[in-house]
């Protein structure tokens, strides 16, 4: 059985210990950026930080500054109808905007009418996909001197490598990144 969880970096160091409480001696082992817990039961656990900023420390202290999210984020969150981009200095979201733009859905219409619709949607997507990319160059971006080091985009997949693809927001598409794609219409609430 599998079980995610996510752990904010400043329990890290407990949740470990309590690991090797529930089940007994732990091997420490580094895959990459992710550090892999072996305990004596056959319990297993993979730890993977939002972005690697090294390699994890097999022993002792570090693990919260391994596993601490990068200083500055950019937020893209897009679905058919809705969008948010956002920036967050630490645990701070620092500007933000939330949208909507419809997008209409599949029909039922068969022959000329179901082409028609579709390009429709196709429009409405462009337009969308537009609208988000001006808004991530106007919040995001505009720092020169404080670029974000991660990215943070949820939705619909589609819609969020079409962001991503415009050639202003090249250096954007290129960080690490967190994906959340089962997440509802984005709003600030």
């Amino acid at each position: 059985m599998t079980r995610w969880l996510e752990v904010d970096p400043e329990r890290i160091d407990r949740w470990v210990a309590g690991f090797t409480e529930r089940h007994g001696a732990t091997d420490r082992t580094t895959d990459g950026p992710r550090l892999l817990l072996s305990a004596a039961d056959g319990a297993r656990a993979s730890l993977t930080p939002f972005a690697a900023s090294g390699t994890p420390p097999v022993m002792g202290e570090g693990l919260a500054q391994w596993a601490a999210p990068p200083a500055a984020l950019g937020l893209v969150l897009v679905r058919r109808g809705g969008y948010a981009v956002g920036r967050a200095e630490g645990r701070t979201l620092t500007s933000h905007k939330c949208g909507t733009r419809y997008v209409q859905s599949r029909t039922a219409a068969g022959g000329w009418s179901q082409q028609r619709f579709a390009r429709r949607r196709g429009n409405q997507a462009e337009a969308l996909v537009g609208s988000v990319v001006e808004h991530v160059i106007r919040i995001i971006i505009p720092a020169p001197g404080s670029p974000p080091s991660a990215l943070v985009v949820g939705g619909d997949r589609a819609l969020v490598r079409d962001v991503l693809a415009d050639r202003r927001l090249a250096a954007l598409a290129r960080l690490p990144r967190r994906e959340l794609w089962n997440l509802p219409d984005p709003r600030l609430e």
